[in-house]
Formats: structure tokens, sequence, C-alpha cells
């Protein structure tokens, strides 16, 4: 088979990606800003460079059949200068490189991000427009960056995105680790009533989409130019969810609340604060994450279901079985989960900067 790029092959969703083309017997290269040991060690080429820097993209892409744009500047707190360059101008280096040495099929990783705009989204499907009032630098470039993508397709290259929600699952070292690192230290609150429902998407289901969606653009031009909701089969409660995962971690359960108004003016006050003392690391509270923890966001998938084929391979609750085995091995190990290691034990990677 022909070669595939993966653009951040060394991250969460990456690198799970590299590791099942791979399984598959593809040749793979990675582009990064490192080489990416875990990578490497599953017979992927690393080649280094930035998004950034258009040349550097282009040698990365030529030779390439498909390309897998995961790579982007991810959280919530920033500068927008940083969002800007690495998830819009990288994604317009990256289609422009694509158009320039004829690449068949592009899929990008976008995020559900792109259309919340503070309300509660119960069964939304790929009919909504772009959010118009973005909270963070984040879904700002995405909405940017994913508009270019379904444009490419104008251009000769079958393109399509996919909005995984709240990716989770072993090889985690973000959303998972955060979540444990705030409820071990007290410091998790109930936003609003707690009664909200949000899709999350399993680690393998991500996956499987994102091969569907290559394969599709590959055979047919009936994707092309599209966006996919996927994630798991049904939503989950929020709050019960994480009190799950945190009774079977052996971590205090989340009881103390905070309303939504309240977490919003929080977020809003500590915003000012860290940039005028132009702090980097992200405040504990941002009016885009009160708003996450306390809305329902949830979506059809029936278009995945009917034009990729998508299903839930995993389920919720093998996925969490998984989950908790996998930090289970992590605490008898190096002590922390590590996506470079894999196997948990002689970690290499530095602790998480921030928790959520």
């Amino acid at each position: 088979m022909s070669t595939v790029l993966v653009t951040g092959g060394g991250g969460f969703i990456g690198l799970a990606l590299v590791r099942e083309l791979r399984r598959q017997g593809r040749d793979v290269w990675v582009f990064g800003r490192n080489r990416y040991p875990a990578a490497e060690a599953v017979g992927a080429v690393c080649l280094q460079g930035d998004l950034r820097d258009a040349e550097a993209v282009s040698r990365a892409v030529e030779g390439c059949a498909s390309v897998f744009h995961v790579a982007a500047k991810a959280g919530i707190w920033g500068s927008y200068e940083e969002y800007y360059g690495i998830n819009y101008t990288g994604t317009c280096n990256v289609l422009d490189a694509c158009c320039k040495h004829k690449v068949q099929a592009l899929v990008q990783t976008s995020t559900p991000s792109v259309v919340f705009d503070g309300r509660d989204i119960e069964g939304g499907n790929e009919l909504m427009p772009h959010s118009l009032r973005p909270l963070c630098h984040y879904a700002a470039t995405k909405i940017m960056a994913e508009r270019e993508v379904l444009l490419a397709n104008d251009r000769g290259l079958r393109t399509a995105a996919i909005r995984p929600h709240l990716v989770w699952g072993p090889g985690d070292t973000n959303l998972i680790p955060r979540l444990l690192a705030r409820g071990r230290a007290g410091r998790l609150r109930i936003v609003g009533n707690g009664q909200n429902r949000v899709d999350i998407s399993y680690i393998d289901n991500v996956v499987h989409a994102h091969l569907l969606a290559e394969q599709s653009l590959l055979s047919s031009r009936d994707i092309a130019g599209k966006v996919f909701f996927i994630g798991q089969k049904e939503p989950v409660l929020l709050w019960p969810w994480i009190n799950e995962l945190f009774r079977r971690m052996d971590v205090p359960q989340v009881t103390k609340r905070i309303s939504l108004r309240n977490a919003r003016m929080l977020g809003w006050l500590l915003e000012k604060a860290h940039t005028a003392l132009k702090r980097e690391h992200e405040p504990r509270m941002t009016r885009f994450l009160a708003e996450q923890l306390a809305m329902s966001h949830w979506f059809s998938k029936k278009r995945a279901e009917e034009l990729l084929g998508y299903k839930e391979l995993v389920s919720t609750e093998e996925g969490l079985d998984r989950l908790v085995r996998w930090l289970r091995q992590a605490e008898q190990g190096c002590g922390r989960p590590c996506n470079s290691c894999w196997k948990l034990h002689e970690c290499p990677c530095p602790p998480p900067s921030s928790v959520l």
C-alpha cells in the first residue's frame, strides 16, 4: 500500500492511529516537532518539522497517498497567534502540500467545539452552523481550519473532517489524568445541576472512524467535503460517569457544586487576571470550560453510520474496564499513565503541566 502521513502522530489520537495503520501493514510517516519513540517502535518514520513551515510540510507530504491531519494546538488557554499559526496556517500548509503533490485523500481531526455556542445541544447534527461566538482560541481557529479543509474539495483533493468528542481510553495523558489529579486534590465541583448529558469517544472508535473516512474518500466522492460527528452509541450523564471512574480508582466522589452563573463569572475573572498578569498556565476555570462542564452536548451519529459504516466497536462499559486496568497498571509501574512507553513502565514523559 502507498505511504500514509499522520501529522501529530505522537499525540493520543495520532499515536493510536499510527499503531493501527502499522498493524495493518501500511507504511506510515509521522510529522511533528519531535521524534516519537513510541511511533518509531512500531515501525513508523518520524519527520521533524513545524506545521507553520510550508516547505517542511511539503517535503513530508510528498510521496504520500493519504494524509491524516491530527496535529493541532489543543487546550483552552494560550496566545491567539500560536493557535492561529498551528491550527489555521498549519492546516492551510497541509492542504496546499496535498494539492501540490496530488494526495488522494485527507482526513482532518476536528472537534464538536466548532458548533458550541454556549447553549445545550441535544441530538445535534452536521447541519448545525459553526459557532458565531467561540469562547476560546482553540474553537475559533478550528472553525477556520475546518472550513479550509471542506473547501479544499474544490481544488481536487478529497477531504473529510471527523468530530470526536472527549476522547478517552488507554494512552490518554490529558483528559483522564487531569480529571484524576483534580479529583484527588479535591478541586472539582459539579457545575450546574449535574444532569447534563455529553458525548464521549473511546479511542478505538475514534481510530475506526478515521480509517473508515479515508477508505470512503479513496473509493468514492460521496463523502468528500463532509463532516461527521462520532462517539459512543449513547451519551453519558457527565458527572455520574466521572464519579463512577473515581469510585473505581478510589478517588473521592465529587459532591460539591457551583452554579453555572457563578462558574462563568469565576471564569471571566480568572481569564482577565491571567491575561493582565501574562500567566501562561491555564486558569482553573474559564467561561468556555464552565459551559462545557454544565451543559448537554451530544450529537446524532446517523450520517457517520449511513455514509461511513461507522459503529461503536468498544462500548462505554468495556472501555471503562480497559481504562481502569490500564490506570491500575500505571500505578504499579511509573506511577502515572504514559503515552510514550505505552507499557507504563520506565516512563520518559514529563508530568502534566496543568489540570482541568
